[in-house]
């Protein structure tokens, strides 16, 4: 437990609001401050229900010393003191935001809400788990207080030091719930926050079946080019479903094997399932402190992952130079592995991943890339997002290189909804590694007939 601290209150005394009340925002940063103080302090290795219920407890007792000290300080200049629903406001007010996000807080616990957009102290954009949106009342009632906001939960939520302010006008934040912050002020025209919500369910093929993203054919499809220790690329847009895709694929790997998974943030979630993957390796990039050192990004993480003895590597996301790492590995015997990348078809994955080996500064011509291509990556699948389902739409086998060109088949293409159904046959070479792995040919044979 950290030492008795001295007054929490800001500088300006009891920082009261226009109504003479005390300002919550300036004692949450006070009691925020000393939390990093106190988990600075504490000693490795704590379990993490250990570690939370300590800090609310600090946290609490903390409070009930601000509330003291504020009785002391009105009495000391002739001021009323603060009723017990005034007391009982302030305390609710400075806990939301030292151990939630203020009056954020209502719209993360609620489970129908993916997407939070806020604009300053305007009215915020709400995306629903159906599809649908929704515009609710403000969170902040200032510019500045939105700011001050982003600022504690920055202070509350990472161990180390992270600015938010006109040097440094993005800030990119993992919240307690898995959740993704992203901030940003000074280049914008008013502070905006987005925040991505991410539910750690476990996923399984079999659901998203009930969920109309994947059909039976596909079910057999995925699960036997997982089993076959295919190589897989997850494409498609903001929100299609690839995370959720990916978790599901990855639910299939047998529990024997190896699995080191790269994110830029942690989101994919697997170590929520104790026994499902027991020998899991999670690495996540780190960005640069205030002086521009320690950043650790994807393409180190990628290089780190090879000598960790991995049976599978999986990359979250891939958008940069980790894309060469990722595709050696793929290359040089860790089969099955997988990566997601943002792409609008299966085709267009060939250009982009082509365009991010040439940030690693390797020198390689692009023919040289797409045989390096051709032979890291089995399958590109396609997801989207239509209306308020998630849909595979394309499924396509990279055969061989020829130049500048990557040849390859769509054995899964959009049907007339858009949803993927067989398309065109798959080389004898994959149909004998996926019939080894129990696929069952026989559901290619009614394409329309399972959605």
């Amino acid at each position: 437990m950290a030492t008795q601290p001295g007054s929490l209150l800001p500088r300006n005394g009891t920082a009261p609001t226009r109504s003479g009340q005390p300002e919550p925002t300036g004692i949450a940063r006070s009691i925020a401050e000393h939390l990093v103080e106190d988990r600075l302090r504490r000693p490795a290795g704590r379990a993490d229900a250990d570690a939370w219920s300590e800090e609310k407890a600090l946290v609490e007792e903390l409070m009930r010393n601000e509330l003291d000290r504020i009785a002391a300080h009105r009495l000391g200049n002739g001021l009323p003191l603060l009723s017990g629903p005034e007391e009982s406001d302030l305390q609710r007010a400075v806990l939301a935001l030292v151990l939630g996000m203020g009056r954020i807080q209502p719209l993360l616990d609620d489970p129908d809400v993916s997407d939070i957009h806020i604009r300053g102290s305007e009215p915020v954009w709400l995306k629903l788990r159906d599809g649908s949106r929704q515009c609710v009342s403000p969170v902040a009632d200032t510019d500045q207080e939105l700011v001050d906001l982003v600022r504690l939960a920055a202070v509350r939520m990472g161990s180390d030091e992270r600015r938010f302010d006109a040097a440094h006008p993005e800030l990119n934040l993992q919240l307690p719930d898995g959740s993704r912050l992203f901030a940003v002020m000074a280049v914008s025209q008013r502070p905006s926050v987005v925040i991505r919500r991410h539910r750690f369910e476990l996923s399984s093929l079999s659901q998203l079946q009930e969920r109309g993203m994947v059909d039976r054919a596909l079910v057999e499809f995925l699960r036997a080019a997982v089993l076959a220790r295919r190589n897989i690329v997850i494409a498609g847009g903001t929100g299609s479903g690839k995370t959720t895709l990916m978790r599901a694929l990855l639910n299939e790997v047998p529990a024997v094997e190896r699995i080191v998974t790269i994110e830029d943030a942690f989101e994919l979630g697997l170590d929520r399932f104790p026994g499902l993957h027991p020998d899991l390796d999670a690495l996540q990039a780190r960005a640069a402190n205030t002086e521009g050192r320690g950043a650790i990004t994807m393409a180190d993480l990628a290089r780190m992952a090879l000598r960790m003895d991995p049976d599978r590597v999986v990359l979250g996301e891939v958008r940069g130079a980790e894309a060469f790492p990722m595709l050696m590995a793929m290359s040089q015997g860790n089969n099955g592995s997988m990566c997601t990348m943002h792409a609008d078809s299966t085709k267009s994955v060939f250009p982009k991943l082509a365009a991010y080996v040439s940030m690693a500064d390797t020198g390689l011509p692009v023919q040289t890339v797409n045989l390096l291509v051709a032979n890291a990556v089995h399958f590109v699948v396609h997801l989207e997002l239509v209306g308020s389902t998630r849909h595979v739409t394309s499924v396509r086998e990279v055969v061989d290189a020829d130049g500048t060109m990557i040849i390859s088949n769509e054995v899964f293409c959009p049907g007339f909804d858009g949803r993927a159904e067989p398309g065109y046959p798959m080389s004898d070479a994959t149909l004998a590694a996926l019939g080894a792995a129990g696929f069952d040919l026989t559901v290619m044979d009614n394409p329309r007939g399972w959605w």
